[in-house]
């Protein structure tokens, strides 16, 4: 009789751990695409130096339909960066510029969402290297035909590589002191819509 009662207690949990996983969100969520998404560098120099951040996270959660009570994070792990060459990759990660033993992640994370037109919306936010944070922004554009299902979070954060420490210490090549890292994300909304002041 025990073992009878101590399988429909377990099977019950179970249902309602199964059932609670499969709801969606009460509030909105939107889920990057990483297939669809990348973080790039540009670096005006004497040789070319760009690339791409290969690991990255990133989520834009909010805790009611109000735009304005979102919050974008993103962390991009930074000895992932891959510019094509493996020296310069051992140079951009180490001591001289992102320093990945000391700063293993590059962040952004919004302080501030404001709608800024019919579907857009400045987001606010502190973008820290190398333990240094400085203020930047990113735009988000909603799909309002889509039902505003769908999303793109894009900006380029152009940063002074002095503000950050970040040297130039590749031997016979001029740098640039302006840095470019480029967001490019596609999300999709799950949980109910977002609602426009517009």
């Amino acid at each position: 009789m025990l073992s009878v009662l101590a399988t429909l207690v377990f099977s019950s949990v179970a249902e309602a751990q199964s059932s609670t996983q499969t709801q969606s969100p009460t509030v909105p969520v939107f889920t990057i695409t990483p297939v669809q998404s990348k973080v790039t560098f540009y670096v005006k120099a004497s040789v070319k130096l760009e690339g791409t951040f290969e690991k990255w996270d990133a989520t834009l959660v909010f805790t009611s339909t109000d735009a304005s009570t979102g919050v974008l994070d993103i962390k991009i792990q930074a000895d992932s960066v891959n510019s094509g060459s493996n020296s310069k990759d051992a140079k951009l990660k180490g001591e001289h510029c992102f320093d990945v033993g000391k700063n293993p992640y590059i962040t952004f994370r919004s302080t501030k969402i404001t709608q800024t037109g019919p579907n857009t919306f400045d987001v606010a936010g502190i973008f820290t290297l190398r333990g240094i944070s400085k203020p930047e922004a990113l735009t988000f554009t909603v799909d309002r035909e889509a039902g505003g299902a769908t999303g793109e979070i894009k900006g380029v954060l152009t940063i002074d590589r002095r503000d950050f420490g970040l040297g130039g210490g590749i031997h016979f090549v001029t740098i640039a002191d302006r840095v470019d890292v480029t967001i490019d994300f596609r999300a999709a909304r799950v949980g109910p819509p977002l609602v426009f002041r517009q």
